[in-house]
């Protein structure tokens, strides 16, 4: 049975957004650049204390990036979590994490790439999540058309897109929840606690520096484990900096074969990854996916029902 969603409450003037890295090092510019954006949204930031760290690869040790999540979600001033970046590592805290009382007090966590495993945790508790472009992008300021429809989530509002289509769509419409992420992180977390791909999900997938067999052997593991048979629908987002092999030319050519034997609609070449435009998409809202005869794909949310 499907979970019910609970939505964080809308941002107002005056509340907390939590900076943290939750994985990789990011540049501390990148954080010192975004404050002012956000200041000027009426919000107020607060750096977690091993957000600018290093330690290895990583921002901080398992300990120092669990601790920095742990103050942020139970902080009742924090309304919003948001990740300055990706990378890799925060698969280390998710059985910690787990553990905390997250769903008492919802609030918004914010990220991709690796953030997607932290999508499916707050998934997996039944609360919707922004899976969202970060520090770095939001550095650019309060008119990029991205940060704009960030914002506006925050603020409670719902969003709809239009696309061009693509020489392998396939044409249709459905509504379901709407679910995804970085696809390597996403086929880790099956027959885990955090395998949150439900029958009939409308799932977006992207990944970056992943040759083209390597994202076919995952796209192999989601048929065999009965993930893509049971879609409702599929958003191909970007999939970049890899090369061609002998066998694909690209990596939706052999997405496209991936899919031929269901019937639900496929859109490609939807923006959403690690590109410099990178739409916002609220994890586990309720959405309608349309892939039109007339070259174009919508995506429209459902209102948010705020907790």
């Amino acid at each position: 049975m499907s979970q019910k969603i609970v939505f964080p409450k809308p941002l107002k003037e005056g509340d907390t957004i939590a900076i943290l890295s939750p994985a990789g090092i990011i540049k501390p510019e990148h954080v010192q650049n975004s404050i002012p954006v956000l200041e000027a949204q009426g919000w107020k930031v607060k750096v977690m204390p091993h957000t600018l760290g290093k330690w290895g690869n990583y921002s901080g040790t398992p300990e120092d990036r669990l601790a920095d999540l742990e103050e942020a979600f139970l902080d009742p001033e924090v309304r919003v979590i948001l990740c300055s970046r990706g990378g890799y590592g925060v698969v280390h805290l998710m059985d910690s994490l787990n553990r905390l009382p997250i769903e008492k007090d919802p609030k918004w966590v914010v990220g991709y790439s690796d953030i997607s495993a932290l999508h499916a945790l707050m998934a997996s508790k039944g609360i919707a999540s922004i899976h969202a472009s970060m520090t770095s992008h939001i550095s650019k300021g309060a008119e990029d058309e991205d940060n704009k429809v960030l914002f506006e989530i925050l603020r409670g509002q719902a969003p709809a897109f239009t696309f061009e289509g693509h020489q392998y769509n396939r044409l249709g419409q459905c509504s379901g929840k709407i679910i995804g992420g970085n696809v390597a992180v996403i086929a880790e977390l099956i027959n885990t606690p955090y395998d949150i791909i439900e029958e009939d999900t409308i799932l977006f997938i992207e990944d970056v520096s992943e040759p083209i067999y390597k994202i076919e052997r995952i796209m192999y593991q989601l048929r065999l484990s009965g993930v893509l048979p049971r879609l409702r629908g599929l958003i191909v987002g970007q999939f970049t900096e890899y090369t061609a092999d002998s066998n694909y030319k690209d990596m939706e050519s052999m997405i496209y074969d991936m899919v031929k034997p269901y019937h639900y609609p496929v859109a490609f070449n939807v923006p959403i990854g690690h590109v410099s435009h990178n739409i916002p998409v609220i994890e586990s809202a309720q959405a309608t996916l349309k892939v039109t005869d007339a070259g174009k794909t919508h995506l429209i949310f459902w209102p948010i029902n705020s907790k």
